[in-house]
């Protein structure tokens, strides 16, 4: 047993389940979900999944659902091989949707990222450089390292490489 989505009718396993559905389809995509959520959970983006799950529950109608795991299925013909080595090894979904994504701080990100298909537009551009930036700085400072100042050095903006002012 679990949950129906009280937008779109997705099951969900169970509360918290639901609660980050309707989250995340709200954040990331602005539509129904979020509507639903502002009309019906106050503060829902400020609630704890625990929290907003507790409420979203109370609207949604419990739902029956069948659980689907790689062992359980056999071929059925859509040309998906699950004698694959690499479907053998932890992460195989995810490989060739990450096949063509480049190293952070290579130049060229224009495919969108895995599953989006399409450019990046300079806002998200720019997040994503700083993402890398943040990232960077973050492996940086848990090796010991202490963060360079800004006369040290720079972010090229386009590649996300670091420039040495003193080069």
């Amino acid at each position: 047993m679990g949950y129906a989505c009280p937008v779109c009718e997705v099951p969900q396993r169970d509360e918290t389940h639901l609660a980050n559905h309707l989250a995340f389809t709200a954040m990331l995509h602005g539509d129904e979900h979020e509507t639903w959520l502002d009309e019906h959970v106050d503060g829902w983006n400020d609630r704890k999944p625990s929290e907003l799950a507790e409420v979203v529950s109370e609207f949604a109608a419990e739902a029956e659902f069948d659980e689907v795991f790689e062992d359980t299925v056999h071929d059925h013909g859509d040309g998906h091989d699950h004698d694959d080595p690499a479907s053998q090894r932890g992460g195989a979904l995810f490989d060739d949707a990450y096949a063509n994504q480049q190293a952070p701080g290579v130049s060229g990100r224009s495919s969108g990222g895995a599953g989006f298909g399409g450019e990046l537009d300079a806002d998200a551009e720019a997040i994503l450089l700083e993402a890398q930036e943040l990232t960077r700085q973050m492996i940086d400072d848990a090796a010991g390292n202490l963060p360079e100042t800004e006369t040290d050095a720079e972010t090229d903006t386009e590649t996300g490489d670091r420039k040495d002012n003193n080069e």
